[in-house]
């Protein structure tokens, strides 16, 4: 299912995130010798990135896709929230998961002696700065609406 990439490409980084992804899904299917495993919150942590980057790409594409093509800059508009409410979730089940245990005597995690302050603070200020995008361009209607019956011009 993948192409290969054309010599000019115009957008390596993002075939290869999307690559990333392709693959890190291919290594998280269960096998016969290996069943799968749960996420962690390094793992969600990872996602939640992500999400909140792919969320910044939208919000830039709705923006500039807007006044020459009203409907499909509607469109990513309303991806760019729906993407939001995945990124709210991979957040909050983030922290339902229990934290990492210290596995020896001399190795617990001293998260006072990280610049960045805690791990789990990490995420919780990605999504801070992020939901402060979000709340300057949508309403909370939108952002509690469940998502519509999804219509294109695809053929099914």
């Amino acid at each position: 299912m993948t192409s290969a990439i054309p010599d000019g490409d115009a957008y390596p980084y993002l075939r290869a995130a999307s690559a990333g992804i392709r693959h890190h899904s291919r290594t998280l299917a269960p096998r016969a010798q290996h069943p799968a495993s749960a996420a962690d919150r390094v793992h969600l942590d990872v996602l939640h990135a992500h999400l909140t980057a792919l969320h910044q790409l939208l919000d830039q594409l709705a923006e500039t896709t807007q006044p020459p093509h009203p409907a499909a800059g509607r469109q990513l508009a309303t991806a760019h929230t729906r993407l939001w409410q995945a990124t709210a979730a991979v957040h909050d089940a983030f922290h339902l998961l229990p934290a990492a245990e210290a596995t020896a005597a001399g190795t617990e995690c001293h998260p006072e002696r990280l610049p960045e302050g805690p791990p789990v603070l990490t995420i919780c200020q990605r999504h801070l700065a992020a939901g402060h995008v979000v709340r300057r361009k949508t309403t909370p209607t939108d952002l509690n609406t469940p998502a519509p019956g999804h219509t294109t011009t695809c053929a099914q």
